[in-house]
């Protein structure tokens, strides 16, 4: 199936416990990422399938990225672009997920580029639960709308 190269679709998964509101992030992995933290850390997300319905790419990559299985409901957060032009289309829903227990599928990545060498790595390296001031630091700049987005879904529904 074709893909569509500058969309993608995620999902940001949230909890609210004790301490308040915490945001479920991934850090992207493979050499490129593993010493950038601040700004480097996305939603669950990936490209979307020519034709493909924009929620179930967003269950099918978190499912990917995470080895969990979103069940909804859903909240639609809209879209952001990020800097290079890619459109991320994502949606909130509320669950619990053991960082420690995430498992991300495998990808394939010439490293360094142009050396001809490849190398196989998982996606998302780790997952962590933050606060909502704590993920807009590490949070790509472009996706923290998103976390703006969800509090104004969350306050409205209060």
């Amino acid at each position: 199936m074709a893909r569509r190269d500058k969309v993608s679709a995620g999902l940001l998964l949230f909890r609210r416990g004790a301490g308040g509101l915490e945001l479920l992030l991934a850090h992207p992995g493979g050499p490129f990422w593993a010493s950038r933290d601040a700004g480097a850390w996305t939603i669950p997300k990936g490209v979307a399938d020519e034709g493909e319905d924009l929620l179930a790419a967003a269950r099918r990559e978190f499912a990917e990225e995470t080895g969990a299985v979103p069940e909804g409901p859903f909240l639609g957060l809209g879209s952001v672009r990020q800097k290079a032009g890619k459109v991320v289309h994502a949606w909130a829903c509320e669950g619990d997920l053991d960082p420690a227990r995430a498992v991300s599928n495998e990808m394939r990545s010439e490293w360094p580029r142009g050396s001809g060498r490849w190398i196989t790595f998982p996606e998302v390296d780790r997952c962590g639960w933050f606060a909502p001031a704590e993920a807009r630091l590490r949070l790509n700049p472009a996706q923290v709308e998103l976390i703006e987005r969800l509090e104004s879904l969350l306050a409205e529904q209060s």
